[in-house]
């Protein structure tokens, strides 16, 4: 009854409240625990509302049962082939849906649908191989960065030759940590290819020129892509490139010429049929007749054997160094090649010198990069050192300033003050003489030690304060005309003296007598 009732108030409700009350019924019909009346009500509502015009009552079905695994199938399969934004909801969360369904939707979808399903959690290689297919960039973007999702080897290099070009998929494709090595040779192949087709279309390199850079860039990434695999791994790279048509002589004479042994003998096991371990024996002693035998097999042209030989010998006499960390070794083996091929026909030996001599060059400009690369280290470990030895330096010099013990203050003396009635316009001179008598030997040595500073006569008139310096006379004089204040010397010393300098600049008599001079002021008063 309440079912009916709701569908009765749908036609009249506006879509707002008729999407809030599909998102209500919903979450009550799959989490309410309806009885078995109810539920079934319920449930022909739900998969009424469907049929609404408004997609908001549609996205708000879908987002409530995309989580659910118990959802009504045809409720979850009707969602899915809905408008793009509301089947994306189901697409990339409900596990109601098969890998039939995905397949499906990969097929008749559109960018948005298929990249909601390359980011479901645990999808399945069969879907993973139909969105490698099918799928555009950014599906095949999600898809690659979604670690959750089985992806074949045979699918990530479909995506390569489909879309090898986009940079965005490459860069996606190379920070998966689990990518094979012929899926990430491919990658590189794409990359060296762009740029040697950029290079010819903006005239920096003639398409001759251009193709044979590419090609040898992409040898020296496939051995640094090679670098440390073992050997299922170089197994699988080595039958990859030969499918592609990559595995070629100059790429297994460039692997013999860099030490890359690992990956030689894999690619001559796998283009003679031998087993691993065999062809190695053989490469171990390529003067030998097995070794020709083993090179004819392997289909190389006859006339790289000489360079072949004189490589691996070189090889072997410096002691078998698998994989050698600079150029010095590849130089040697590429010397002895070209000593090997001196004594053949020009005809023949010509094509096979300009490669040996353009990997010599190569080889000559890797090895004074990392002489140069050495260098800088070294002049940057220098400064380093420098700027440290200079930090250390001016800490020790911080802390032996601050453990110095600080210079005791000076003694800041008060001035003797001598009062005195002088009139208006008198020097300091006339002052110090029209003292009592009893000052008057005290004043004379006072003026011994001060006359330096005050032999020119200071003229006091039109003046209130005048100031000597260390020791400082000042001498101050009111500004009234009738009665004239005592005039008040002060005798002084520098706060920066001594303590002991300045008491011998203040004699004791002087001290006294103004001691008594002052009792004789006070009594006249």
């Amino acid at each position: 009854m309440i079912i009916r009732q709701f569908l009765s108030w749908t036609r009249d409700a506006s879509i707002d409240r008729r999407a809030e009350a599909a998102a209500a019924l919903t979450r009550a019909y799959l989490y309410g625990g309806l009885d078995a009346g109810a539920a079934r009500d319920a449930r022909s509502a739900i998969l009424a509302l469907l049929d609404d015009p408004a997609p908001a009552v549609r996205r708000a079905l879908a987002q409530a049962c995309a989580g659910c695994a118990t959802a009504p199938r045809p409720l979850v399969v009707a969602l899915a082939g809905d408008q793009p934004d509301i089947a994306a909801l189901v697409l990339r969360r409900s596990s109601v849906l098969t890998d039939a369904d995905l397949v499906d939707g990969i097929a008749v979808g559109c960018e948005t649908t298929r990249t909601a399903i390359a980011d479901r959690l645990g999808l399945s290689h069969a879907v993973s191989g139909a969105m490698a297919e099918i799928g555009g960039v950014p599906s095949l973007t999600a898809l690659v960065r979604n670690r959750s999702a089985g992806i074949t080897t045979g699918s990530l290099l479909r995506m390569v030759e489909r879309h090898g070009d986009d940079a965005d998929l490459r860069n996606a494709l190379t920070i998966r940590a689990d990518l094979p090595l012929e899926v990430r040779q491919a990658v590189t192949a794409r990359v060296a290819a762009s740029l040697s087709a950029f290079a010819i279309a903006s005239g920096w390199l003639t398409p001759a020129r251009g193709e044979r850079a590419s090609r040898e860039a992409l040898e020296r990434s496939t051995l640094e892509v090679s670098a440390g695999a073992d050997g299922a791994d170089l197994a699988r790279l080595v039958s990859h490139l030969r499918i592609r048509g990559q595995l070629n002589a100059g790429l297994i004479l460039r692997a013999i010429l860099s030490g890359r042994m690992a990956f030689a003998e894999a690619a001559l096991s796998d283009l003679t049929g031998l087993k691993a371990d065999r062809v190695a024996g053989l490469m171990h002693d390529p003067s030998a007749s097995g070794f020709a035998a083993l090179h004819r097999r392997a289909g190389l042209p006859a006339v790289l054997l000489p360079a072949f030989v004189a490589a691996l010998s070189a090889w072997r006499d410096a002691g078998l160094q698998a994989e050698p960390g600079s150029a010095t070794l590849s130089r040697r083996m590429i010397e002895r090649a070209l000593t090997a091929c001196e004594t053949m026909p020009l005809a023949e030996a010509q094509s096979v010198v300009a490669l040996l001599a353009r990997y010599e060059a190569e080889a000559a400009r890797e090895e004074s990069r990392v002489a140069a690369k050495a260098m800088e280290a070294k002049a940057s470990q220098e400064t380093r050192t420098r700027m440290q030895i200079l930090d250390v330096e001016w800490r020790l010099a911080q802390q032996l300033v601050s453990q110095r013990p600080a210079q005791p203050t000076p003694l800041a003396l008060q001035p003797i003050r001598i009062d005195t009635v002088v009139e208006r316009g008198r020097t300091v001179e006339a002052v110090l003489d029209s003292l009592s008598d009893g000052l008057s030997a005290s004043v004379r040595e006072a003026r011994a030690q001060v006359r330096p500073l005050a032999a020119a006569p200071i003229d006091l008139t039109g003046h209130d304060l005048v100031t000597i310096d260390v020791p400082s006379i000042v001498v101050s004089q009111p500004e009234f005309d009738v009665v004239p204040d005592p005039v008040r010397i002060d005798v002084g010393m520098s706060p920066t003296r001594e303590v002991d300098a300045v008491l011998d600049a203040i004699p004791d008599a002087l001290i006294a007598s103004y001691r008594a001079d002052r009792d004789r002021m006070r009594l006249a008063a």
